[in-house]
């Protein structure tokens, strides 16, 4: 699995810019490419992706974790240039515009082998679960589900190794035993989390690149 951060609040890169909002690449192993959430912008996501090399026409799925602006703000956008995707939105979200392929998710699932989304949490929000070979890897919109919750549904799919994106208000201790903790976006206590964790914490920012 291989992940490339898109839109954050922050940027590794002076020509990528950051803006408040969350967006990240998926490519998995079997070519496979899943956009994470869409930042606040549609502008500043497709001249991020412009800039880091990312064409939209080549990713097949797009998955939201939840309604709020700064994560589906660029949907459409992205959309105009490639509407052929599979959509995986909440029961929260309506989305705006034709897209023919759209999956409403409310409950844990298999999307794909060895991708798996939460369901929706809480009334609010889904994550995104890979199988990795080190373990499952949980991406987040903004943890808006008490993160045990969303802990404890992710481990139904196999051993956690990691989590990655944003971290609102998470109660740093609920992140005991991961052996990757990548806070972005809304992340409250980064901080504590560094300090917590210095051998599992890993910065994030557009132009971030994890593979695993």
């Amino acid at each position: 699995m291989k992940l490339t951060i898109i839109y954050d609040n922050t940027s590794l890169r002076e020509e990528l810019k950051f803006d408040w909002g969350f967006s990240a690449l998926i490519e998995l192993d079997n070519n496979r490419k899943i956009l994470f959430d869409t930042g606040a912008n549609g502008n500043i996501l497709l001249n991020n992706m412009k800039k880091l090399n990312i064409n939209p026409t080549d990713i097949q799925n797009v998955f939201i974790s939840h309604y709020h602006w700064d994560h589906t703000g660029g949907l459409s956008a992205f959309l105009e240039k490639n509407d052929n995707v599979k959509l995986w939105i909440p029961p929260s979200f309506r989305i705006k515009g034709k897209v023919e392929d759209v999956s409403i998710i409310k409950n844990p699932v298999e999307l794909y082998n060895g991708v798996y989304s939460t369901g929706e949490l809480e009334g609010i929000e889904q994550s995104l679960c890979i199988k990795t070979g080190k373990g499952i890897v949980v991406i987040v919109g903004c943890s808006h589900p008490d993160m045990r919750h969303i802990l404890k549904v992710a481990s139904t799919f196999g051993d956690l190794y990691g989590i990655i994106g944003g971290m609102h208000g998470t109660d740093p201790s609920s992140l005991k035993g991961l052996n990757l903790i990548c806070p972005t976006h809304c992340t409250r206590y980064k901080r504590e989390i560094k300090a917590l964790y210095p051998e599992s914490y890993v910065e994030g920012g557009i132009g971030k690149v994890i593979e695993i």
